[in-house]
């Protein structure tokens, strides 16, 4: 199994502190069933800045560790870089990173509360430029949870979008836990990932969403999910089914 969002790098983030914490977030992963993760520390959010050659030093030095403890885990280079106006100059100068370097696919992280104006057009700007865009956890933007119409707009125009096992299975609540499950129903996300930080708080619990997944749509539904972490790392395409607008008065089984 593929996770394609962890904050397993050591000391660069809120995520591990130190290298022994990101053992232990490995052998976390191995346990769960991961093989491969991509490292995706924040960037430009306002505490943190990790720019690219940054990241690919420490994923190195990771992955040496690694192979020393003999975990059978490998580490990827990825970066998870809050939206600005200046991300295609950034790309441009090589200071942001794709997922696994050369995949083209791009983690945006949107602000918690809100999403900026200009959103729209620099997704459609990032695809100008051969990017593919993802938003990462929109499930816990407060925007888009009151109007899903704006991530149905940006999914209907190529954008794609990451949401968190932690969130599926609802370890940040039943809002959250609910609208997750509304955005994988109408075909507004195409991945999930673990977004880990630690093995207490914020750890992995892939299979515990899966389950969800599984029996909320069936094992078609996860393994599509599954294999589109494997064709981004690749660098191959990802296509999803037509997305939905989610009826604010749906009512799901489990509610």
């Amino acid at each position: 199994m593929i996770d394609i969002h962890c904050h397993i790098l050591p000391g660069v983030d809120d995520g591990a502190k130190h290298t022994e914490d990101s053992v232990q977030m490995a052998k976390s992963a191995v346990s769960q069933g991961i093989n491969t993760i991509i490292a995706t520390p924040h960037h430009l959010n306002g505490s943190y800045d990790n720019y690219k050659e940054d990241i690919l030093l420490a994923v190195d030095q990771l992955n040496d560790r690694l192979q020393e403890e003999e975990i059978p885990l490998t580490i990827l280079p990825g970066q998870e870089t809050r939206i600005n106006g200046d991300m295609l100059a950034d790309l441009e100068n090589e200071q942001l990173l794709p997922l696994n370097e050369t995949s083209g696919y791009l983690f945006v992280e949107l602000p918690s509360n809100h999403v900026p104006r200009y959103t729209k057009q620099l997704m459609f700007d990032l695809q100008l430029q051969g990017i593919k865009p993802i938003i990462v956890h929109p499930e816990r933007n407060k925007e888009l949870i009151e109007n899903p119409n704006i991530l149905y707009d940006l999914v209907s125009n190529g954008t794609l979008t990451q949401v968190t096992a932690a969130s599926v299975s609802g370890k940040f609540g039943k809002k959250i836990r609910k609208f997750s499950i509304q955005l994988i129903d109408a075909n507004l996300t195409h991945f999930i990932a673990s977004d880990a930080h630690n093995i207490t708080s914020r750890g992995f619990v892939m299979q515990e969403a899966h389950n969800v997944i599984k029996d909320e749509f069936g094992t078609s539904m996860l393994f599509w999910l599954m294999e589109n972490a494997q064709y981004l790392v690749s660098g191959d395409t990802v296509v999803g089914d037509v997305p939905e607008r989610i009826k604010r008065k749906k009512i799901l089984g489990i509610f």
